[in-house]
């Protein structure tokens, strides 16, 4: 039974957010008598309601003082730059001056559920919220009801998250490892004279490709210029490449590999100049660009761990590539943002919009034509 209006605003109120606005219930350590919910794609990735009384202007700056604390741990555990927070409290003296000055924070007052529903800028923010039915009552069927779409939507959400995460399969990474230990079997025999073979084969140059072999820019990937350099780099490919495969799925990964192969050719032949260049290492980097944009989409989820351990492995790679002679690391740097902006493109399942895959697609686009005009300049 509700015992109180303050107990039926509540249950409202997280109803709406959680059914209508996608926000869910987040677990903060050491708070009472209120409720956080997340949304990191709303205008307010933060709604707290808070059931405390505040009884003056001192209370409602210390509440607002520990509000923020609160906000800054979730921030940097979310890695968000900015985080703005709806604050609703539902137990404050009227003689309260709500007007502290937080950028991150807008607090409002609601005494009844119609000081919410009636808020302009409520309604400019949520404009579902005016027509919502907010109101619970003492009907057990109504609560029990209202109890099991806020349980539902809480499963639908946790379902999603165990779509993407289930171990699956992992195949098209074999099978581009195979591709590359194959073709670099078939460049031991083509030729006795090795660097021929890789040149027969598709090694990417600048002024082969401005002839009009431009196949060059993805037959490089599947090239290697040594056992060690291959052994490295499959070894790379299968850490990575099942990672990017389970959680993206199979075709988007081919996209990502190749669009990142393409890329990092690309930022290649700008940077260097007539020397043949081969390997994986730029479609692989591209797959790490790939699980930075995963890990950030559902840094919750993976509490940042993958970021937390992707991060340094690029930065120390890209230094061994500036410090070690005969590595191309434009090819790297270059893989890595085609895969980032690709990922964009192909899109995230259940996190991605329209407009994301149509920015992505338009920023590769535009980066890889400037590419191509630089090139072209060279000539």
């Amino acid at each position: 039974m509700i015992n109180s209006n303050k107990d039926e605003m509540i249950m409202g109120l997280v109803h709406y957010f959680v059914t209508e606005e996608n926000y869910t219930p987040i677990s903060v350590h050491g708070v009472k008598n209120e409720i956080w919910l997340e949304n990191l794609d709303a205008p307010y990735k933060i709604i707290r309601i808070n059931s405390k009384y505040i009884h003056n202007d001192e209370q409602f700056k210390v509440d607002i003082f520990r509000m923020q604390y609160v906000i800054k741990q979730i921030k940097k555990k979310t890695m968000s730059l900015k985080m703005n927070a709806l604050n609703i409290c539902l137990d404050m003296n009227s003689s309260v001056k709500m007007n502290i000055n937080s950028k991150v924070i807008d607090s409002i007052n609601v005494k009844e559920i119609n000081d919410f529903k009636n808020n302009f800028d409520i309604n400019k923010i949520f404009p579902k919220a005016k027509d919502n039915n907010f109101e619970i009552g003492n009907d057990i069927m109504n609560i029990i009801n209202i109890t099991e779409d806020i349980n539902k939507k809480t499963q639908e959400e946790n379902s999603k998250y165990e779509n993407v995460f289930q171990e699956k399969p992992i195949i098209i990474t074999k099978v581009l490892i195979i591709i590359n230990i194959f073709m670099y079997i078939i460049s031991l025999l083509i030729s006795d004279n090795f660097n021929e073979s890789l040149y027969l084969l598709g090694a990417n140059n600048r002024y082969l490709v401005l002839s009009g072999e431009v196949w060059r820019l993805l037959t490089c990937a599947f090239l290697h210029g040594s056992l060690l350099h291959l052994v490295v780099n499959m070894y790379s490919l299968w850490i990575v490449g099942s990672q990017v495969e389970k959680y993206i799925g199979r075709i988007k990964y081919i996209a990502i590999y190749l669009l990142s192969a393409l890329m990092g050719s690309m930022f290649s032949i700008l940077f260097l100049d007539n020397s043949l260049s081969v390997g994986a290492s730029g479609a692989i980097f591209g797959l790490m660009g790939s699980l930075l944009y995963f890990g950030y989409h559902y840094r919750l989820y993976l509490s940042n761990t993958l970021i937390h351990q992707l991060v340094p492995l690029i930065i120390i790679n890209l230094v061994i590539g500036f410090s070690a002679s005969g590595i191309d690391n434009w090819a790297h740097i270059g893989g890595l943002i085609g895969g980032y902006l690709s990922t964009m493109m192909v899109g995230l399942k259940y996190k991605s919009t329209k407009s994301d895959i149509i920015n992505g697609t338009i920023v590769y686009t535009i980066l890889f034509v400037f590419l191509i005009y630089a090139v072209l300049r060279l000539v």
